[in-house]
Order: structure tokens, then sequence, then C-alpha cells
């Protein structure tokens, strides 16, 4: 079952429901990026309910990622607050890609200042192609940006420089 469109409420649901247990996970920030909860940057995978087990699959940002027990944790206090038994599996054998993240993640972290990554390409992407393109500053909506370095402070984030404002931003590499 997909997560539900509306997360600003409550669902008036049974505590197991599986509507209620995607709100649940919905309020767990990333903790790496606390704008943005860790269903809408798109590592929650699926959520199975049998009985009063809570099966949640996720996969992380990258192989190594230091939040994973953390992120762990937190989605099974969410479940067990909900009257569930958590089985939370980390699913390594499909990568994460920024495909992921939706349409409302994206407008938070453009909102907080990163500019979302752009759709990927059937072909793996460039040093060109991070060079150049329409990359637009989170702060002005400018394409007049450029890349200042490929590496950010982490893994998925390179450092970019707007023209037209003048202000750095971090821009999400398309993974």
């Amino acid at each position: 079952m997909s997560p539900v469109s509306d997360f600003s409420q409550t669902p008036a649901l049974a505590p197991l429901s599986a509507e209620a247990v995607w709100w649940a996970l919905a309020q767990i920030p990333d903790p790496e990026l606390p704008v943005i909860s860790i269903v809408d940057l798109g590592v929650v995978r699926d959520v199975r309910i049998e009985e009063s087990c809570v099966h949640v699959e996720f996969t992380p940002t990258f192989m190594g990622c230091p939040a994973l027990d953390l992120m762990r944790s937190q989605m099974e206090d969410a479940i067990r607050g909900l009257g569930g038994e958590p089985e939370v599996e980390v699913v390594l054998d499909d990568s994460w890609s920024t495909d992921r993240i939706t349409a409302e993640g994206r407008e938070k972290l453009r909102a907080a200042g990163f500019a979302p990554p752009t759709p990927r390409a059937p072909e793996p992407p460039t040093l060109v192609q991070l060079q150049r393109g329409a990359f637009r500053c989170p702060w002005c909506n400018s394409t007049a940006t450029r890349l200042e370095n490929l590496f950010g402070p982490t893994p998925c984030r390179s450092l970019r420089y707007c023209d037209d404002c003048r202000q750095p931003f971090e821009q999400f590499k398309t993974i």
C-alpha cells in the first residue's frame, strides 16, 4: 500500500491500519535533513500488517548510512505507539534513488534552501552534466548557477552558487 497523501491530520482509523502506520512514519524526520520525513524521502518501501505485527521495509539512501539504527529505532517506537509489534527490515538489494523523493518532499527541500534533484535519465550522469544545465537556485529560482564543489556535506549533495542572488546552496545529486 502506498502512503496517504495528506499527513497534516492524524487519520481517524484503527491504530493498526496501514494508513495510520504510514502517517506515523511520516512524522519521523530524516536525521540528516529534518525538514523532510523519511516517508517523503522515499526510504520507506512498504508497510504490511499481519495481526499485531507491522512489517516495514526500508532502503537507506546509501549503504553504510550512519543514521540506519536511529531510523529503525524511531520506526519501531512509532509502531509500538500504535499498539503494534514492529518488524523493520532493511532492504539493501534494491538501491534507493532520488526519484523516490515525493513531490511534497521536493517542495519541502526547496523551501528549506536545498535544490531538489532532477529526474534520473536512462544513462548515468556525467561530470559535464553536473557542471552545466538548468539547476535552479532555491532562493531566487534563477538558472544562473554554477557548481562550486562536487562534494558536499553528504555523498548525495554538491555545493552550487547562484550568480544572480549570490547565494550558495546545496544541490541534491541525481542518484
